[in-house]
């Protein structure tokens, strides 16, 4: 009886997740590494994070996807790194040989260098990352009751970075939320003076879809009441201020993050594999 060859999956996200799936069952053993129990189902993050759905309806733990299939073991960890010439994986949990591997980790966000923003802007990559919004909207929004005049003009101002689907499906929900339901909540909150602001770096938002969708998502924002700022940079962001690169600055208490991704890479491939944006 020929031997199964053996593969290992680094990721349970929706690459790992259909391929795993895909894969004979008679002709290999797969193990699936992940630092998670579950899948996230990550176009739903912005329903999350503006209190829409619970984090349970997007969360599918990985051993309950895979129960019938006996091929996958699934363990949780970290890979450290990938020993090419010995077709072997050292993880947090120790190391793995493979025949084949699957790199099929994702991407984080990207900062492009600038570490006070990564400090103080919220990101949303995660269930985790999802419910730190969530948690800190409904904690701004119990400040803004107690807030002296002179501070409310920062809790009231949310900033959104990037006008790709994250930034624009965010922008919109936060909106909705704004309309039906804060005042429901915050009776003697003046919810007319709640900005949403969205920037981003080029000229339309959902740059990388067809012209329909730019125009189509700029009057959509637009009619919301969002505030669009176009062909503008964030140059830094302290917690407090808000700098954009034409000089202008925003008092906020609520930056979010969407710029941009970066491909998460694990140490041990050449560098020449790699090309933009670690991909």
């Amino acid at each position: 009886m020929e031997t199964k060859r053996k593969i290992i999956i680094v990721g349970g996200g929706f690459a790992g997740i259909k391929l795993t799936r895909k894969l004979d069952d008679s002709l290999f053993d797969i193990l699936l590494i992940d630092k998670i129990n579950h899948h996230q189902f990550q176009p739903l993050f912005y329903q999350v994070a503006t209190s829409q759905i619970e984090p349970s309806s997007i969360s599918f733990p990985l051993r309950h996807v895979f129960r019938n299939k006996k091929n996958v073991r699934i363990r949780l960890g970290e890979v450290l790194n990938v020993d090419i010439k010995h077709n072997k994986i050292n993880t947090s949990i120790g190391d793995f040989d493979y025949d084949f591997l699957i790199l099929a980790m994702g991407c984080k966000t990207n900062f492009y260098g600038n570490n006070q923003i990564k400090e103080h802007a919220f990101t949303l990559k995660t269930t985790f990352d999802a419910l730190a919004i969530r948690n800190h909207i409904l904690q701004t929004f119990e400040n803004i009751i107690t807030a002296d005049e002179a501070e409310k003009e920062s809790l009231l101002n949310l900033v959104i970075v990037g006008g790709g689907p994250t930034g624009v499906e965010l922008a919109g929900a936060f909106s909705e939320i704004k309309k039906n339901i804060l005042p429901r909540d915050y009776h003697r909150i003046d919810f007319s003076k709640l900005r949403i602001i969205l920037i981003e770096g080029s000229k339309d938002t959902l740059n990388s879809m067809s012209n329909q969708a730019k125009i189509a998502s700029r009057k959509y924002l637009l009619e919301m009441g969002i505030e669009l700022v176009t062909e503008t940079f964030v140059k830094n962001y302290d917690g407090q201020i808000l700098q954009l690169n034409t000089g202008e600055t925003i008092k906020t208490k609520t930056v979010i993050w969407a710029a941009g991704v970066v491909s998460n890479s694990i140490k041990g491939l050449p560098e020449n594999w790699f090309t933009t944006g670690n991909r």
